[in-house]
């Protein structure tokens, strides 16, 4: 009973999903006691509306992540696709689909191009996406040089209300996400990924097709920033040439605190959604307790290094079960 018990705690502390979702509940906690009305229908909608963004970028970084590799492209694929969301707006229902296909072709694009980079002329992940990065950063001030444009009222309101007036909206798109990568994880390209990121050589050996895997990493990570852009544009309902350049902090942050190893080869989607929702959580637990919005970046700054600490001491966990087991 009593190693049952040690082997149930052991569980939590190695599963970073777990972890964060505790230290969500407990700064959401702090943030009711300080706005009463931060539990309120309204509050929470909005809450979930300004972190849905970043949990979709963040999602999406995980698969590079997971397979030991970096993406910087993430800030440009939102600034790109954030902008021709606001540039080419497309009303109605049906408008709403064109546009989303719109982004979600420049997020495949990139993806792909970042995929060949890295996975069939052997760049590295950081130099690759980097030039990537600044490619698309380019053209969308080249199509819009000052914040501004106009986003379709369909994905501004509809996007951003509830499904039947009960359900926010941004959580049925968090939750079909992180349903959509448990089923993928336990797929052969799934598992291929964790492999590639624990032992490329190893995964080579076992016959896993490494670049085909890293490629299909990629694209999947440029469609899902591609669908960042889209709500992050269906929430400030315009369009920013440099709207990409937070989440380039933020969406590593987001996926170290839900315990994914930059080292690769442990974590998952889940455990990144639920970073990402922390973090922006974190902000306005800042601003609730009367702390000046100066010192944001500071917080951003440290943050980002104690997630990188929380990884490693979460994979350090996993290991020391792995091995006691």
């Amino acid at each position: 009973m009593k190693s049952s018990s040690l082997g149930a705690v052991r569980g939590i502390l190695t599963s970073g999903a777990v972890l964060i979702a505790i230290v969500y509940i407990i700064l959401f906690t702090i943030y009711a006691i300080e706005q009463p009305s931060a539990l309120s229908a309204f509050s929470i909608q909005a809450l979930l509306n300004n972190s849905l963004p970043l949990m979709l970028a963040a999602a999406g970084e995980t698969f590079i992540v997971l397979q030991g590799g970096f993406d910087l492209s993430v800030a440009g694929v939102i600034s790109l696709a954030n902008v021709v969301v606001a540039v080419y707006p497309i009303d109605g229902p049906g408008g709403a689909l064109v546009n989303f296909l719109m982004v979600a072709a420049i997020g495949l694009a990139v993806g792909a191009t970042n995929g060949f980079l890295v996975a069939y002329l052997r760049i590295q992940s950081i130099a690759a996406t980097l030039g990537t990065m600044i490619v698309c950063q380019g053209i969308a001030l080249l199509i819009l040089q000052a914040p501004g444009g106009y986003v379709a009222d369909w994905i501004a309101y509809e996007l951003t209300d509830s499904l039947f007036g009960v359900f926010p909206v941004a959580a049925l798109i968090a939750l079909v996400v992180c349903l959509i990568w448990l089923v993928f994880r336990r797929l052969n390209v799934g598992l291929a990924l964790y492999a590639i990121g624990r032992d490329e050589t190893s995964a080579a050996l076992s016959g896993i097709d490494v670049r085909r895997t890293r490629f299909i990493g990629f694209c999947i990570a440029g469609l899902l920033y591609g669908a960042a852009a889209y709500m992050l544009a269906a929430q400030t309902a315009t369009g920013n040439p440099t709207g990409g350049q937070p989440f380039l902090l933020l969406t590593f942050a987001a996926v170290a605190l839900g315990g994914t190893s930059f080292s690769g080869g442990s974590g998952g989607v889940i455990g990144s959604v639920i970073g990402a929702a922390t973090l922006m959580l974190m902000q306005k637990v800042l601003f609730s307790t009367g702390i000046s919005s100066f010192y944001t970046g500071v917080f951003q700054g440290i943050v980002m290094i104690l997630s990188v600490l929380f990884a490693a001491f979460v994979l350090h966990l996993s290991r020391r079960r792995s091995v006691s087991t």
